[in-house]
């Protein structure tokens, strides 16, 4: 958006304008954000995040990455992929490496994604194909009846024409700037992804790290300390599942409950970054 030259700051958007903050009115949503905001700020406030708060982001991101993954089908232990470095290979190693190259390439999209929501989501699917896909499908929405690899995500797919009219949707709603919390934005933007799964493969993986940037970019982690990531590994795919089928439903409770199951998986996500936390200030890591 253009800035504003003069000394009043623009007006927020009202709701009845704001399809996402009206979100936040939901039932519960007020105290999922209220919950967040304080486990956020409690991480933020260690002792050990004023001396290596780097080495923080670092292991939040490995941990994230592994989560993600697990999410997609490969459920690997932490030092197993820590240790690794073929991730060149098909099946599990692949969507291990284009989870991990995924995290490390969010951080560089943060000023991008402002200014162009759908070319971040291009670049993204071209990271986490690394070459492995046909170049034809690489980096742009699926056309036409183009197939969709995407096994463990069992929601209704909508065709290729849907699919662009709802991203170009997401654009605009995001561009247009939104007085919604950081939570509420995130989990529609990852909830709508994998309604969508835009591209032929690759699609949670996407999902899960635009949700980490609008996290970022919001400043609600500024970080990136945070790995809802695992959170949503944490609750398990099954919940996972059911909170995203809530989201495709459109109802109220629907939306509700997968805002509150992206709240929680902030949460847990905090927690893990606050055990590595007291793993440092013991020196046990």
């Amino acid at each position: 958006m253009a800035g504003n030259s003069g000394g009043t700051p623009p007006e927020p958007p009202q709701a009845s304008n704001d399809p996402l903050a009206s979100l936040a009115s939901l039932p519960g949503v007020a105290d999922s954000v209220d919950s967040v905001r304080k486990a956020v700020d409690r991480v933020y406030g260690h002792r050990v995040m004023r001396r290596r708060s780097t080495e923080i982001t670092a292991e939040a991101a490995l941990r994230g990455a592994r989560a993600s993954a697990a999410l997609s089908g490969a459920d690997w232990a932490l030092e197993e992929v820590r240790r690794r470095t073929d991730f060149g290979a098909g099946g599990e190693p692949r969507t291990v490496g284009a989870a991990l190259r995924l995290t490390a390439e969010a951080g560089q999209l943060l000023s991008v994604w402002r200014q162009s929501p759908l070319r971040v989501l291009a670049r993204l699917h071209l990271v986490a194909a690394g070459g492995g896909v046909d170049d034809e499908t690489v980096g742009r929405p699926r056309q036409g009846a183009e197939p969709v690899d995407e096994p463990l995500v069992e929601l209704p797919l909508p065709d290729a024409d849907e699919v662009a009219g709802r991203l170009d949707g997401l654009s605009r709603l995001l561009l247009a700037g939104t007085a919604a919390p950081a939570l509420v934005t995130a989990a529609v933007v990852h909830g709508e992804l994998v309604a969508l799964r835009p591209f032929g493969s690759y699609n949670g993986l996407v999902a899960r790290t635009a949700e980490r940037i609008v996290l970022v970019g919001s400043g609600l982690d500024p970080k990136s300390i945070c790995p809802a990531e695992v959170g949503h590994a944490e609750q398990g795919s099954a919940a996972y599942t059911a909170a995203l089928q809530g989201y495709v439903s459109g109802t109220p409770e629907g939306m509700a409950q997968w805002i509150a199951h992206c709240g929680r998986a902030v949460e847990l996500g905090v927690r893990e970054s606050t055990a590595v936390c007291e793993a440092l200030q013991r020196g046990a890591a």
